[in-house]
């Protein structure tokens, strides 16, 4: 894109946007629905709410109760409400539609009952995600990337229709969307009516990708965030030497601001300058942890955000005896 064309493209500075931060099981070390090292569902849910959070996501499908009525109790009772649940999807693989669509209807249908937005779509991982295990190639033909774009179009037009809600897609470590040029050449190659990105700072940075560039480049693609830094060091060696997304985890590949990348302060201002409501949720990867790990990360992470100063953050304020908000 030219610099003309860039200029073109970039919205001038609007005021009336909103950045609602909000965190997720995932900062609390947890990754699937029922793990033995992961924090039970009612602390993180405690201490979520007492760090000052007032958005989450679900997490895995039956992490939290997925009995609505139950849930919005749990929910309720702490001042939670919910931004969107979370879905993986392999649709580059042969008949793979219904066995995705049949996650999702679940997702989606908890999601609006909870009043959710969004459904966040992940693609498979081709190691698996405990074991770090090769599952299958790194590389999609033109076929299986077609069957992707294709299937991602498809999915995003029927959860709209069907369930009023947006998807926002999440490139990740260790997928075909991982690195830059391919989350470019995905947005190119989806329908901008029905996939919006969802941009995961962290995952963007693991393949030293440029997340400030993204914005620029593509800023009616932008529906949702996910905020998370990595550490550069770690990262130089997890690349260098293909060490797997989990071990990486492990190693701390994952770090809390202002320890890592990308920097927040001009990232957010550059969300800022689009003039867009947007959920922004922190995620940290930790799993597995000891349970008392995560709570001080997410306590420093929020008011570190907080902190940030910027007119369009809407963040809510920790209940914690004797903590004070910047």
């Amino acid at each position: 894109m030219s610099a003309q064309s860039q200029a073109a493209a970039a919205p001038a500075r609007q005021d009336t946007g909103r950045i609602r931060i909000g965190s997720a099981p995932d900062s609390w070390g947890v990754w699937f629905p029922d793990d033995p090292q992961q924090v039970p569902w009612r602390q993180f849910l405690d201490e979520v709410s007492a760090c000052g959070y007032e958005w989450i996501e679900l997490g895995p499908y039956g992490y939290l109760p997925t009995d609505p009525a139950q849930l919005a109790d749990e929910l309720g009772s702490r001042g939670l409400k919910v931004t969107a649940g979370t879905v993986f999807e392999h649709l580059h693989r042969p008949d793979s539609w219904e066995p995705v669509w049949n996650q999702v209807k679940d997702v989606a249908a908890l999601t609006r009952a909870m009043g959710g937005t969004h459904v966040v779509v992940i693609p498979d991982t081709f190691r698996d995600q405990k074991t770090g295990a090769d599952v299958e190639s790194r590389d999609l033909g033109p076929d299986a990337w077609r069957a992707m774009t294709t299937g991602v179009d498809r999915l995003g037009r029927a959860v709209q229709e069907e369930y009023g809600l947006s998807i926002a897609f999440h490139p990740h470590a260790e997928s075909h969307v991982g690195y830059q040029a391919d989350i470019e050449r995905f947005l190119t190659d989806t329908d901008p009516a029905h996939v919006p990105l969802c941009l995961d700072t962290g995952h963007v940075s693991y393949y030293r990708g440029d997340n400030l560039e993204l914005i620029r480049r593509h800023p009616d693609r932008i529906g949702y965030l996910h905020l998370k830094q990595v550490d550069p060091v770690v990262i130089d060696r997890v690349l260098a030497e293909d060490i797997t997304w989990p071990a990486a985890v492990q190693m701390g590949a994952m770090t809390e601001p202002p320890l890592g990348v990308p920097d927040y302060p001009p990232l957010l201002e550059a969300v800022e300058d689009l003039g867009l409501d947007v959920f922004a949720i922190v995620e940290h990867d930790l799993y597995p942890c000891a349970p008392d790990v995560p709570l001080p990360i997410a306590q420093r992470t929020h008011g570190y955000i907080a902190g940030c100063g910027l007119r369009s953050l809407e963040i809510g304020r920790p209940t914690f005896p004797g903590e004070q908000q910047p």
